[in-house]
């Protein structure tokens, strides 16, 4: 290990100590699991928009999207695009939710088809499931960064962030979350501006950038390059992300009133849209310097490595982990809320007591975060593991949220078909090669199967219960 190497662990490790420290500190004054999981749903604007930035500019952005443009250069601001436009959807459409007081989005999502019993486990398990792939994914692009700034093989550098991930969430809980992401956010954002300067400054400026022949001869974002149905699928899929991802619902249930989380939502998107060439321009610039990489996500730590001071590369590290514990958190934060409310009743047909609610919330955030860790040490593709995981998973959580939200017409067995048919046409489609070529990824016939389905089983479920009761009445 290099005297840089060292230098880059020991920063991670402070950095993660000072992360302990501040959720002991916001620990000492929780009393429940309420507070624990919803920071007793007294979370102020600015908060709320911290915690919400620092989530964007997650894993996708900093390992994903900066690989992305490394193959397919301006394509990179597509993650950030449909990212910016799932927020500004979210708060526009969802956001009234808050008055409702749900605790989970399987709870807000049941309330939509009457809560039926079948379609809430059903829920559960499905959005447990969701927040545990995102968890992964980001433990997966955390742990290809520090493995390629500090040396460690990547399984111990996965260890080593689950573990510290483990430990100061699960000490202070979602009160901790948006203080520490609030923090990171801004870590994060000088972190990345920084990296693309120096970066640009090192190819030759930004005539240099331009003159990359895949930025410039493949038309506005470089579609030609990706194809357009599979950019426009590559946005979409990270919209639905968005819309359907149990993070980001939970900031809504936690958020001090409907106002402030619009206000949050929609400042969050501009700056994120603003962000989205940022992993675009690092992007390129790595392509520039050595277009020979194994792997295209290795692309932002070979800029962080080859191009900044020493100093300065310390401090870069710490916006790509802030990039990649702020998203964790909050995934990993949703994930419990749904197993301590909904499939542990549901399991055990009772409530937790109440003075061991607050225990029970931190071991389960111990057995969610080591349940994704260990999916992490089995995977290394940070785009395909997000997208595959939003066809499969969140296509039918999206249309099922959209159709129960504005349609008085749709019915519990619709929902159930809706949410099979997402996961049926996402599982179709990447099973044939070439339709997965086709489409870029699997989620417009996820999202197109979820609906229809959707729609014809409430209208069929609908006719026969009209039916059935109008026998009755001539009974």
């Amino acid at each position: 290990m290099s005297e840089s190497q060292i230098i880059y662990l020991l920063a991670f490790i402070a950095y993660l100590l000072a992360m302990v420290v501040i959720s002991w500190l916001v620990s000492r004054w929780q009393r429940s699991s309420d507070d624990f999981l919803l920071a007793g749903r007294r979370v102020p604007l600015l908060l709320t928009l911290g915690t919400t930035v620092a989530t964007m500019v997650g894993t996708g952005s900093s390992m994903g999207a900066v690989g992305f443009a490394y193959q397919h250069a301006w394509a990179g601001a597509l993650y950030g695009i449909g990212g910016a436009l799932g927020i500004l959807i979210l708060a526009w459409l969802f956001a009234p939710a808050r008055t409702q007081a749900f605790s989970t989005m399987s709870e807000e999502l049941a309330s939509y088809v009457g809560n039926k019993a079948v379609v809430k486990k059903l829920l559960a398990v499905l959005i447990y499931a969701a927040s545990i792939g995102w968890l992964g994914a980001h433990l997966i692009g955390g742990g290809m960064y520090l493995s390629w700034l500090t040396g460690l093989d990547e399984s111990s550098a996965k260890l080593l962030i689950g573990i510290g991930l483990a430990i100061y969430v699960s000490l202070g809980g979602y009160s901790a979350i948006v203080w520490t992401d609030s923090i990171q956010a801004i870590i994060l954002f000088v972190g990345f501006l920084l990296m693309a300067y120096f970066a640009v400054d090192v190819i030759g400026g930004w005539q240099a950038l331009g003159n990359n022949h895949i930025a410039a001869n493949n038309g506005l974002l470089s579609y030609q390059s990706v194809g357009l149905l599979p950019a426009f699928s590559m946005s979409l899929a990270i919209l639905v992300g968005v819309l359907a991802t149990p993070s980001f619902r939970q900031r809504i249930y936690s958020a001090h009133s409907v106002k402030s989380i619009r206000v949050s939502f929609v400042i969050s998107g501009g700056l994120y849209l603003g962000f989205s060439l940022i992993p675009a321009v690092i992007g390129i610039c790595a392509y520039l310097l050595n277009d020979q990489l194994d792997n295209p996500a290795f692309a932002f730590p070979y800029i962080a490595i080859n191009t900044l001071p020493v100093a300065v590369g310390g401090f870069i590290l710490l916006a790509g982990i802030s990039a990649t514990l702020s998203s964790a958190s909050s995934d990993a934060i949703a994930g419990v809320s749904v197993l301590v409310s909904d499939i542990y009743k549901w399991l055990v047909q009772a409530d937790i007591a109440p003075e061991k609610q607050l225990f029970a919330s931190r071991l389960a955030m111990l057995v969610t975060v080591f349940i994704a860790l260990g999916l992490a040490l089995l995977s290394n593709n940070i785009i395909g593991y997000i997208t595959k995981m939003v066809s499969v998973v969140l296509a039918g959580l999206c249309i099922m949220g959209l159709l129960g939200r504005f349609w008085s017409g749709y019915t519990w067995q619709g929902s159930l078909a809706t949410l099979a048919g997402g996961s049926l046409g996402a599982v179709i489609v990447s099973t044939h090669s070439s339709w997965l070529s086709y489409f870029g990824n699997p989620i417009i016939p996820a999202l197109l199967s979820a609906l229809m389905l959707g729609i014809v089983v409430s209208l069929l479920s609908k006719s026969s219960q009209d039916d059935t009761t109008q026998q009755q009445v001539v009974s």
